[in-house]
């Protein structure tokens, strides 16, 4: 994911001519229109849609890559909501950045990235095209969104492997006196057609000197042009200082999401993602609720494609363990349901 091309598998650098080289720009953009039953925006815990009745901006972005020979670069910015919540510890232009570092491929086997890119955690990604559903899950919502420090990348067959060191999560640059975090990733690929990512990222956070662990799997499977299914499963641990010594227990949240892709046609496609998270600690999206709770989210997507530009109508329904959502006037309430439509376009 944390790849130009934003695949799962980290790809292996093929030998090229170093003279030669090249050049690629893409664009696209994105907007939507919510509404929320229950009349309540607070009912949405989730990345970039957070409105209710509401005709909104999500996100013009532009991305340039360039190669020449074993050296190549990304810069990746971004305009407008979208790009301000991924940012959302940045200021000034720099909030912009979604993604910027240069590369080197030492052999036909090994790459060395230096910069900031998207995280390599999780099915989704903060790119709108790349993504099926248009609204995100918890999962994406609360795990990392991109890392900025060193990483190296190595393929060995049909494994995989990258390991990498970056400041704190979501930053750019490291607050003061705060620790480096640790990153890695195996992949496999059983066939051209199964495929799973294995990741994982650390450290001591800088607000409180918790230790945190992330640990997450991904699978894709294809059976055909017409039909493939995705899995992610992730958990999150926090171990807090108390009186300079940690807890033995260890705090967490957690989650689990299938989903499943079907295209009758090149035009058209649905897609359903199915998602389990927990969040009885209150460590992340209950943080602000009455209650800790285990949320069921079940999303339905449609797809409808015309040239570079995607139709996205969406229905979304959710049920809580505990009354974790609001009705109109701010009381307690179980379940919600949501609709959207977003329309994107993809130079």
């Amino acid at each position: 994911m944390a790849s130009a091309q934003y695949s799962f598998a980290q790809e292996a650098v093929a030998p090229v001519d170093d003279k030669k080289s090249t050049t690629t720009l893409n664009a696209f953009v994105d907007v939507y229109y919510r509404y929320d039953f229950s009349q309540n925006p607070a009912n949405n815990r989730t990345s970039f849609t957070n409105s209710h009745n509401s005709f909104e901006l999500g996100m013009a972005s532009f991305r340039l890559m360039h190669s020449v020979g074993k050296v190549s670069m990304v810069a990746d910015v971004g305009f407008g909501q979208r790009a301000k919540e991924f940012s959302y510890n940045e200021t000034g232009i720099t909030a912009a950045i979604k993604q910027l570092y240069v590369s080197y491929a030492a052999t036909d086997w090994l790459k060395l990235s230096m910069g900031s890119w998207a995280t390599h955690v999780g099915y989704e990604l903060v790119d709108e095209w790349a993504n099926r559903n248009y609204s995100m899950s918890y999962m994406f919502s609360w795990g990392p969104f991109f890392h900025t420090g060193i990483k190296a990348e190595a393929t060995f067959g049909k494994a995989g492997l990258m390991l990498g060191v970056a400041n704190p999560t979501d930053y750019k640059a490291a607050p003061l006196n705060s620790n480096k975090f640790i990153l890695g990733q195996f992949s496999y690929a059983f066939t051209d057609d199964i495929k799973t990512y294995f990741n994982y990222v650390g450290g001591k956070r800088h607000t409180d000197s918790a230790k945190t662990n992330q640990y997450d799997v991904v699978v894709t499977a294809k059976v055909n042009d017409k039909l493939n299914f995705g899995y992610n499963g992730t958990v999150n641990t926090t171990k807090f200082q108390v009186d300079n010594k940690y807890d033995t227990d260890a705090k967490a949240w957690w989650g689990s999401a299938v989903y499943v892709n079907v295209d009758p046609s090149e035009k058209f496609g649905v897609t359903l993602r199915s998602e389990y998270f927990s969040d009885k600690n209150q460590l992340v999206a209950m943080s602000l609720s009455p209650v800790g709770a285990a949320i069921f989210a079940n999303t339905l997507s449609a797809n409808f494609r015309i040239a570079g530009l995607t139709i996205i109508p969406e229905f979304r329904f959710e049920t809580a363990s505990n009354d974790a959502f609001f009705d109109k006037e701010g009381g307690p309430k179980s379940g919600n349901a949501s609709v959207l439509i977003a329309a994107i376009y993809k130079w």
